[in-house]
């Protein structure tokens, strides 16, 4: 029987690189550590997250037909998603991401997006063919690694105007493409307090203080985080909360953001109110950057 979507997923699926070391390191370091490739993107991080939390998640994205690209779209359907919604280019190749992580966290990081980028609207194709429910009006969330017109044209069209909206700049770089939801008073915004500051043009000492300039500044709803400190979320109804996450000791942060995002949306797709969302989410990232979960 085919499933039904709980989600759509909509953003970067692609292949995730991964250096890790126990060592503090710096420009130049060169040390032991562990190599790993996995599949991963914002939109499959959170796809993943949401399976492992009983949710069926649909993929909108970009995969190339090239080896890696069928690798990949193997690994998605083993993991319970939805991929007959996946554009398939003929010429552009499966997307990578590839990162290198200390002891101290994040060292560097470069994302190969190019072929979800070049793609642009075929990937919203189910949303107009009849593949999927039109107008769709259930959850979606959204990764920054759209173009910012594309970004621009789900923020302001008719394809997900009724759809409950949850976006992720995907990284810092990508912040100031949720402009656009900004500006339109649409969805709920997932960002930590960088992107936060770089989406307000200032910068942020806390959590909370980010969420009440973001719903100042046109945003409906928002969730900000901000490492080990207190989390926030808000809207203009209720106004803003906070939660401290678990201490935890880290051993990895890729992913960590899109974990958060996913758990938040399953415990309020569970009925969870908005103080044991924050708080459900929170506990999910910890165990996630303490490498008690799965990839």
């Amino acid at each position: 029987m085919k499933k039904t979507a709980d989600i759509l997923c909509i953003g970067s699926v692609l292949w995730d690189v991964i250096g890790r070391s126990a060592s503090v390191m710096r420009q130049g370091s060169d040390v032991p550590g562990r190599i790993t490739r996995l599949p991963g993107g914002v939109a499959m991080n959170i796809a993943m997250t949401l399976a492992r939390f009983g949710l069926t998640p649909a993929l909108l994205t970009a995969i190339g037909r090239d080896a890696e690209g069928d690798e990949l779209l193997a690994a998605c359907a083993a993991r319970g998603m939805i991929t007959d919604t996946i554009y398939r280019s003929d010429d552009l190749p499966t997307d990578r991401y590839m990162a290198v992580e200390g002891a101290n966290g994040l060292i560097a990081a470069i994302a190969d997006a190019h072929s979800l980028e070049a793609a642009g609207a075929k990937i919203l194709r189910p949303l107009t063919d009849g593949t999927l429910p039109a107008p769709y009006a259930g959850l979606v969330a959204l990764d920054g690694n759209l173009t910012l017109d594309l970004l621009a044209e789900i923020a302001t069209g008719s394809a997900l105007a009724q759809a409950d909206l949850r976006v992720a700049p995907a990284s810092p770089g990508k912040a100031e493409r949720l402009t656009p939801f900004l500006n339109n008073n649409r969805g709920t915004l997932y960002v930590n307090c960088e992107e936060a500051g770089l989406l307000c043009q200032t910068s942020f000492a806390t959590a909370p203080q980010a969420a009440a300039a973001l719903l100042e500044r046109g945003a409906a709803r928002v969730l900000v985080t901000n490492g080990g400190d207190d989390a926030a979320e808000g809207d203009a109804e209720g106004g803003v909360i906070h939660a401290t996450p678990p201490q935890v000791l880290v051993t990895r942060v890729t992913g960590a953001g899109d974990t958060f995002m996913a758990a938040h949306i399953a415990a309020e797709s569970r009925g969870a109110n908005r103080h044991a969302a924050l708080a459900q989410a929170l506990e999910a990232a910890a165990i996630y950057v303490s490498g008690d979960t799965p990839n």
